[in-house]
């Protein structure tokens, strides 16, 4: 490895990706911490400090704190993937969407604007709702209209800037611009949360023991998230030699990789974003009414929620899963291309055998994507830590660093150095 990190230097593309890709962060986390006009910002962060575990926290998860400080880019990349995940979505439903995917290059173009399109729009709207959702918490203090258009214009314009900050990544950078956009906002807690563990721990509040356990676990989930992500079963696939012209053609052996997680950390994110739903209307209704009650039964600590909130995160895997990966276009194009699996016929037989193994392999990454999840919930009462190692951020923070240490291995060794790893490179996360 740290030959590895030394040949990175020795690559002037590569320096020249990382150095692009350093500056896009720190002019996002700059934007991070310039504040939206006319916003009392103390008012702010005392409310969002009982939200924890609220849809709030996880939407103020995703933007690096600047949801409870009302930055510029609040609303940070969250409209992106709204828009991202709806237009993933639409094929299944829309012929004309679902035409476009087969297009190739030229209609993944077209989808992609039409993401764009669709990030301004939810980006107006969340905007409007921010500058209501402001006001309604006594934390304006300067004239409601003045602060409404004001709010309107620069967190929409913000939103459109980071999806613009994430595509320079993504096409002049290194590794995928809005994933490390994210990676780098919830990276950004981890020092005080480190701090504030340290400082815990001078005062006697929590013990060495504890602790010791606490980082024990931390690297051995590391470990399990990193197995689970780029675990995955090979189907061999046969392609059939060819005359092309007087050329012989094919008659090579490879393999479809089907990953274990194929859904990634999106269960989670669809998951999260419902369980908390009750708990968040609660806090905005009497404490007398069905819908306060109903909250209490999906408080973080209860069982209630968790049971409900991995029966939905294994729900949700397989959702994402049948929707991003379709076994009979990929049966149809081995046919097309003479491909078939040792054993199966070709077509409605490979879709199936494909489909039925793609299902038996989702389950164990269902049940350990809900695992990681619930983590940190029984870490807390078991050991009386805070555990901030675990769900979403956790997995989002492994899958972008395996993807972007990938793409930085795959530019030395197409030059000639060595990677990082001695005993052969990284497997890649992306599948055929």
């Amino acid at each position: 490895m740290p030959g590895g990190l030394r040949n990175i230097f020795d690559v002037p593309e590569l320096k020249r990706k990382l150095g692009y890709t350093a500056i896009i962060v720190v002019i996002y986390r700059l934007g991070g911490h310039v504040t939206v006009p006319g916003i009392d910002v103390t008012r702010l962060i005392e409310w969002f400090g009982q939200q924890e575990n609220t849809l709030f926290g996880l939407m103020d998860m995703f933007v690096g704190g600047g949801l409870q400080r009302a930055t510029i880019f609040a609303l940070g990349i969250m409209p992106y993937i709204s828009s991202s995940i709806i237009f993933q979505l639409l094929p299944p439903v829309f012929p004309y969407f679902e035409k476009l995917q087969k297009e190739g290059q030229e209609g993944r173009k077209k989808i992609t604007q039409y993401t764009r399109y669709g990030t301004v729009v939810l980006s107006f709207i969340q905007s409007i709702g921010m500058a209501a959702f402001l006001q309604n918490l006594n934390a304006v203090t300067i004239d409601p209209w003045v602060f409404r258009i004001t709010t309107v214009i620069t967190l929409t314009t913000g939103a459109v800037l980071v999806m613009w900050l994430g595509e320079q990544i993504t096409e002049r950078g290194i590794g995928n611009g809005m994933s490390l956009l994210i990676f780098f906002g919830i990276v950004d807690r981890f020092p005080g949360a480190v701090l504030q563990s340290i400082e815990m721990l001078r005062k006697d509040v929590i013990g060495i023991i504890p602790m010791l356990l606490l980082c024990v676990v931390m690297i051995a989930v590391v470990a399990g998230v990193i197995v689970m992500t780029l675990g995955t079963r090979k189907i061999p696939i046969q392609i059939p030699k060819r005359m092309v012209g007087r050329k012989v053609m094919g008659g090579q052996q490879t393999h479809l990789p089907l990953r274990i997680n194929s859904a990634g950390v999106m269960p989670i994110i669809f998951a999260q974003s419902i369980i908390v739903v009750p708990a968040t209307l609660s806090t905005f209704l009497a404490p007398n009414s069905w819908m306060a009650d109903l909250g209490q039964y999906f408080q973080p600590n209860t069982n209630s929620y968790v049971f409900f909130y991995s029966l939905l995160i294994i729900f949700f895997t397989y959702f994402y899963t049948a929707v991003i990966f379709n076994p009979v276009d990929l049966a149809e194009n081995f046919k097309r291309q003479g491909g078939f699996i040792p054993g199966i016929r070709p077509g409605a037989r490979t879709a199936e055998y494909i489909d039925r193994v793609l299902t038996r392999i989702t389950l164990p990454g269902a049940v350990f994507l809900a695992a990681i999840a619930v983590l940190p919930i029984y870490m807390l009462d078991i050991i009386n830590v805070p555990f901030y190692f675990g769900g979403t951020s956790l997995l989002i923070c492994v899958g972008v660093a395996l993807d972007t240490i990938q793409q930085m291995e795959s530019h030395l060794l197409m030059r000639h150095y060595d990677g990082f790893m001695k005993k052969g490179k990284i497997p890649s996360r992306r599948h055929m």
